[in-house]
């Protein structure tokens, strides 16, 4: 029984062979007691070269570098660019390596402690926010082991609440709903029956379709007119779709003959948001119209939001003795002379005097915000030989400098995203716990897997006013179209542009823009100002 048995499981492994899920990641981490896997996909020629010999190696601190076979362990099975564990034990952690030719990977295996208490681990789950009223979807279904799958059981808080082959949960979200759902895979293998499992921390949310009205601009606008002539009075803002927006012009005598409200124009920008606005026309201005207040409001089911509007008349020059009036513009030039040198000496040391500012005062942001991370790094993922150093640059050289050096916090996909379940969900919500999204762009950046985290992010610096947005152009990119149109409405869009051909120091003006661009933090201690990046190498 036990030989049918294994020979179904090779071929169940077999056919899936070709839709197996690498980890490419470098640190990766299991639970104790679970059945594990690592998988390499080698590159395309190394993969045709049937002759290339196959080695994995362990390197641990007791042991060194020991190349790992069949006899290894009983709990280990190797098979071509495979390496199971049946089951991962805490004694196996520690590097692996795979070797194919001149192919060659490492990971950093870290196994955690299965806990006494719940039936998951808190550091491997996978975060996932619903709508109310949203599809809830729980899928029960292993990417790797699934084909060999006995049985699968659900719980939910760690009480079961379906089992079968397939046991899912999909499902129109309710607030009760909420709580970690964790998938229990049964797995046999040489007549014994180990288990993997899965575990999804789902939060319900409002329905965040509806947001609350913002009008543009400042809340009190002085416009300054002339007597007889002509304005325009703008009142925009970002909106839903049945939201009104209007100007209040009644007063005590009724309404102002040469006023006119236009009709609301609408504007539906790319990424779904609504922009509404509406113009106020005031003909052959008068004194009346000085004494008024031009109220613009939007209202929602939500709130409500009015910015003011008053007109100031141009006063016209008295005339003035020509001797004061000379004395009064040596003495005005003379200031202005001076006023212009301090605010180019302003502009031109600004970051220094911002830096100076924060590192007197001793300013930390990051002390009650609730975030976790101070940036999310957004790159290219696929790191082939002509985007080697844009990789790089992004997973070693930016965590080497704000994380070791100034003493930030950054969040990086392939070392801090969970491998599994919903990417989509866990990276909106790493977003959602970051200060800052760090977006390094260059002509091949605006591919499928790293849309979402730049959309994702502009909604969350467009509409919650939750994020900031910080651009470095790794590359030179002559065409900025292709990104979204509600990257122009950020406040700020200012672009650092690495040199990689230059040696950079840490007190480099590259550095200080993107510390100035960074939340305010008390940094620890450092080594000497004057140490320098290497530079990176060019194909």
């Amino acid at each position: 029984m036990h030989h049918i048995e294994l020979l179904l499981a090779l071929l169940a492994l077999m056919f899936t062979s070709t839709s197996e899920i690498c980890i490419s990641r470098h640190n990766i981490s299991a639970i104790e007691g679970e059945l594990f896997y690592l998988k390499y996909c080698s590159s395309a020629s190394e993969h045709n070269n049937e002759t290339a010999t196959i080695k994995w190696y362990k390197n641990n601190e007791s042991h060194g570098c020991i190349e790992l076979n069949s006899s290894s362990s009983p709990r280990i099975t190797l098979r071509d660019s495979v390496l199971e564990f049946w089951p991962v034990e805490l004694e196996d952690s520690g590097s692996y390596i795979f070797q194919m030719g001149n192919d060659t990977h490492k990971w950093k295996l870290n196994v955690i402690g299965r806990s006494k208490h719940n039936c998951y681990s808190e550091k491997l789950i996978i975060s996932k926010t619903v709508e109310v009223q949203k599809s809830l979807p729980v899928a029960c279904k292993h990417d790797y082991y699934q084909p060999l799958v006995n049985r699968t059981a659900l719980y939910k808080n760690c009480v079961k609440i379906k089992e079968g082959k397939t046991p899912g949960l999909k499902k129109n979200a309710e607030f009760a709903d909420q709580g970690y759902y964790t998938c229990v895979f049964f797995i046999p293998h040489n007549g014994r029956l180990f288990n993997a499992t899965k575990t999804i921390n789902v939060t319900i949310v409002g329905d965040r379709s509806k947001i609350i009205p913002v009008l543009l601009g400042p809340k009190l606008n002085r416009v300054k007119v002339e007597l007889g002539k002509d304005v325009e009075l703008n009142c925009s803002a970002l909106a839903n779709e049945r939201d009104l927006i209007y100007w209040n012009l009644w007063d005590e005598n009724g309404k102002e003959p040469n006023v006119h409200e236009e009709k609301v124009t609408k504007i539906r920008t790319p990424e779904g948001k609504l922009y509404v606005s509406r113009m106020l026309g005031i003909k052959n201005i008068n004194e009346k119209n000085l004494k008024f207040s031009y109220n613009c409001t939007v209202v929602s089911e939500g709130g409500t939001d009015t910015i003011n509007f008053v007109l100031l008349k141009k006063e016209d020059m008295d005339d003035i003795p020509g001797h004061i009036f000379t004395r009064g513009m040596i003495v005005a030039v003379s200031v202005l002379v001076v006023v212009v040198c301090l605010v180019i000496m302003g502009v031109i040391y600004r970051v220094d005097l911002v830096l100076f500012y924060r590192h007197f005062m001793r300013k930390d942001e990051t002390l009650t915000d609730g975030k976790t991370y101070d940036a999310f790094v957004s790159y290219l993922k696929d790191c082939g030989p002509e985007n080697g150093e844009e990789h790089t640059f992004a997973v070693e050289i930016l965590p080497r400098v704000l994380e070791k050096h100034f003493g930030y916090k950054l969040c990086i996909y392939e070392r801090d995203v969970v491998p599994g379940g919903a990417v989509v969900d866990e990276i909106h919500s790493l977003i959602e716990k970051s200060r800052r999204l760090i977006i390094v762009l260059s002509q091949s950046y605006m591919s499928n897997e790293v849309r979402y985290e730049l959309e994702s992010g502009l909604h969350e610096a467009l509409v919650e006013r939750k994020i900031k947005i910080i651009l470095i152009e790794f590359t030179p990119v002559s065409d900025f179209t292709f990104f979204p149109q509600s990257l122009k409405l950020l406040k700020s869009h200012r672009v650092l542009k690495w040199n990689a051909d230059k040696p950079l120091s840490y007190n480099s003006r590259f550095w200080k823009n993107l510390l100035y661009l960074m939340p305010a933090k008390m940094v620890k201690p450092c080594g000497a100002e004057s140490e320098v990046l290497p530079v990176l190498s060019q194909s």
